[in-house]
């Protein structure tokens, strides 16, 4: 148990001695700098100009901006933390498809963006009959599986196929790229911003996938939410008046590679990725300092739920 402080001696108060307003028993003539309250040795916390009293340094504390992200939120300990999360979790997801047949992988076809439904063959080589209009159909056919779309129903394509990935090298690619690129925007606008914006960049790769793609296509991988990633850096490189030039350049590198791999890469889900992360990272960055946060999320929210709606859309349409 503490005591209660010992009450200022009569001798002291008559001669109106100064004591520690945490110590009565103590006499003293220093002063914190902020509220004038007297304070003991025991009591005086460094101060910019002077001593400050443990009132108001901890006052002082809580409004602090030093942990606080660039655009509001707070600031990642360690920024690292989430680009590893989502490493993981595509790590895992191309363990699973690798150990379940890896291009003939059922969970390959569960996962994968293909806006119409369409009759594989069970070879992993991709080929299907695009006559082929229902599964019940493609169930008549020999050596063939039925890949369900979009337009079928399996709307979490819309998501999952950001995190799906079949060669080991398109895996190791786009990890590459996020581990060097997240980080990076997690330490300028917090954790929960920079998963928001990852998010959305994907869901936009695969809402322009599912409107400029041939409906029978099949998409996977990260390189559209990567592609979100530049597009945000760049936006809160030019908010901040930074220099910009690195990523320009990196992002002139991938626009070269997916027009000279046009046939075997997805422009659409990279332009889609870009120009949602572009977005997604104006309504964090150029959010109004008042209620900000209020803006930011409401701001994101309506920014996914109308890709969402763009791809539903299309997929009602391709029904």
């Amino acid at each position: 148990m503490t005591q209660p402080p010992e009450r200022p001696t009569e001798d002291q108060a008559a001669a109106g001695v100064p004591t520690c307003y945490r110590h009565p028993d103590r006499e003293t003539w220093i002063r914190c700098q902020r509220c004038d309250k007297s304070i003991c040795p025991d009591c005086m916390r460094d101060a910019a100009v002077g001593f400050q009293c443990p009132d108001c340094v901890k006052q002082a504390n809580k409004g602090s901006r030093q942990n606080r992200a660039l655009y509001g939120g707070e600031r990642s300990a360690d920024p690292r933390l989430t680009t590893f999360v989502l490493i993981g979790i595509n790590a895992l997801v191309w363990l699973a498809i690798t150990a379940t047949g890896g291009g003939s992988s059922r969970l390959a076809n569960l996962f994968s963006l293909t806006p119409t439904g369409r009759c594989e063959l069970t070879d992993g080589s991709g080929r299907f009959y695009p006559g082929v209009p229902d599964e019940a159909t493609c169930s008549t056919l020999p050596f063939t599986q039925w890949h369900a779309g979009v337009a079928d129903g399996a709307w979490w394509q819309l998501m999952t196929s950001v995190f799906t990935h079949v060669e080991i090298w398109h895996l190791a690619l786009n990890m590459l790229a996020v581990f060097i690129l997240g980080p990076m925007l997690e330490g300028i606008v917090g954790r929960t911003r920079f998963l928001a914006v990852y998010l959305i960049s994907g869901l936009a790769s695969s809402a322009l996938v599912m409107w400029l793609s041939s409906e029978f296509s099949s998409t996977v991988g990260a390189s559209g939410a990567i592609f979100g990633l530049l597009g945000a850096l760049l936006v809160v490189a030019r908010k901040a008046r930074v220099n910009s030039q690195w990523l320009v350049q990196n992002l002139v590198l991938g626009v070269v590679i997916t027009v000279v791999g046009w046939r075997f890469i997805s422009w659409q889900g990279h332009l889609g990725g870009l120009v949602g992360g572009a977005l997604a990272a104006a309504v964090v960055a150029y959010a109004p300092q008042a209620r900000r946060s209020l803006v930011q999320w409401v701001g994101l929210g309506v920014l996914a739920v109308v890709l969402v709606v763009l791809a539903l859309v299309r997929a009602a349409a391709l029904a």
